[in-house]
C-alpha cells in the first residue's frame, strides 16, 4: 500500500494566470491545479482576447484578477499575448505586492506571423483588434513597452505543429513566435525548451520551470 503525498502547506502568495489570443481560460487548467498543489492561491483570468485592443484588456481585467488575489505576493503566469498585457498593465500602474512573472512564448518583440497576415481578409475578424497590435514594426504595442522593471522569466518554445506559419518566421520558432522575438530586455531569465505555442502551457517541463522560477528567481539549469 501506498502513502498519500502530504498536502503542500498554502502559502500567502497568489499567481494569476493569463491565456493567450483567442484562447480561454481552460487552456492554463493544467498549469493551475500544478501551481494549486505547490500552495499558490490561482486565479485563472478568462478575457474577451478578440474583442478588444490590448490597452482595454489590461486594463479592465487585471484589475478584476487581482480584486480575486489574497495572498502578500501576487504573480502572473502568462501565455502569448497575455504576457504583453502584463507588460502594458505595469507599464501604467504600480503593485506594491508584485512578485515574480514567467512568460510562455510572449511576442515580447512582436510576430512575423501579424506582418505577414494583418491584411489577409478574416485576420482581424479571427484575432481582433488586439492581434492587429502584435507586429514588429517599431510602434506596435510590444515594442513600445519597453524594458522590463520588474522580475520576469521567460520559456520560448522551439518546436512547431504548424510547419506553414514557421515559413514566416526566422529559426528556431514555436510557429507563432520565432525564440529571438521572445527575449524582454531586463528579463531575469530566459530558456528554450522544444515545446509548441499551442501547447506549451500543457508541458510537464514547461509547468516544472514556471514552478522553479516563482520560487526562485531563475529557471533550473
Amino acid at each position: 500500500m501506498t502513502r498519500s503525498q502530504p498536502a503542500m502547506k498554502p502559502r500567502n502568495e497568489s499567481v494569476i494566470l493569463l491565456h493567450g489570443l483567442a484562447r480561454t481560460r481552460g487552456s492554463m487548467e493544467k498549469m493551475e491545479h500544478a501551481l494549486s498543489a505547490k500552495g499558490y492561491q490561482c486565479v485563472n483570468l478568462g478575457y474577451p482576447s478578440t474583442q478588444f485592443d490590448i490597452e482595454t484588456l489590461a486594463g479592465e481585467h487585471i484589475d478584476k484578477a487581482l480584486s480575486q488575489c489574497r495572498g502578500e505576493r501576487v504573480h502572473f503566469v502568462t501565455h502569448s499575448m497575455g504576457g504583453i498585457l502584463v507588460r502594458q498593465y505595469l507599464s501604467q500602474h504600480t503593485l506594491p505586492a508584485l512578485g515574480r512573472v514567467v512568460m510562455l512564448g510572449p511576442p515580447n518583440r512582436g510576430s512575423e506571423v501579424v506582418d505577414s497576415l494583418k491584411d489577409f481578409p478574416g485576420f482581424k475578424w479571427i484575432n481582433g483588434p488586439a492581434g492587429l497590435q502584435l507586429g514588429t514594426e517599431e510602434e506596435s504595442v510590444p515594442n513600445r513597452l519597453g524594458k522590463a522593471h520588474f522580475e520576469v522569466g521567460v520559456i520560448a518554445g522551439s518546436r512547431s505543429v504548424n510547419l506553414l506559419l514557421s515559413t514566416l518566421l526566422p529559426w528556431p520558432n514555436d510557429g507563432k513566435v520565432s525564440v529571438a522575438r521572445t527575449h524582454l530586455e531586463g528579463m531575469r531569465d530566459h530558456i528554450s525548451l522544444a515545446v509548441t505555442h499551442p501547447f506549451m502551457m500543457n508541458n510537464p517541463s514547461v509547468i516544472a520551470q514556471t514552478a522553479y522560477f516563482l520560487a526562485h528567481g531563475r529557471f533550473q539549469r
